[in-house]
């Protein structure tokens, strides 16, 4: 199990949408909670078409980086929360700035239950 903070960029299995097919994509821990769990926003190549959402480019980064060939998106509207286990790996860290646009989350202190959002 990995140390994640609020701003790292890891790789993980998401599905965007509450049905879809979920793949190995960019997201941004917007939140951390105990030890074993993460909140993330999903980062994507296209915006979201009725939310909004949070331009990166490789700019945007104080370490590390993703292979991005055109700007990406944090879909800020769309928290998911894993299992730190369920992280494929961290690719790197955002910058204060782009940090600071993130949504903010007040995790609750008490373990999670079997329920996890996904």
């Amino acid at each position: 199990m990995g140390q994640y903070t609020r701003g790292d960029v890891v790789l993980a299995s998401l599905a965007l949408e509450d049905r879809g097919v979920a793949k190995t994509r960019p997201a941004v821990v917007i939140a951390t909670g105990g030890q074993d769990e993460v909140w993330l926003c999903p980062v994507s190549s296209k915006p979201s078409s009725d939310a909004p959402s949070v331009p990166v480019s490789l700019e945007d980064f104080s370490q590390g980086g993703l292979d991005l060939f055109r700007e990406s998106y944090i879909l800020i509207s769309r928290v998911l929360r894993i299992r730190c286990g369920e992280i494929i790996g961290k690719k790197g860290r955002l910058s204060g700035e782009i940090t600071a646009a993130l949504p903010t989350l007040k995790v609750p202190s008490q373990k999670p239950d079997s329920r996890w959002t996904r």
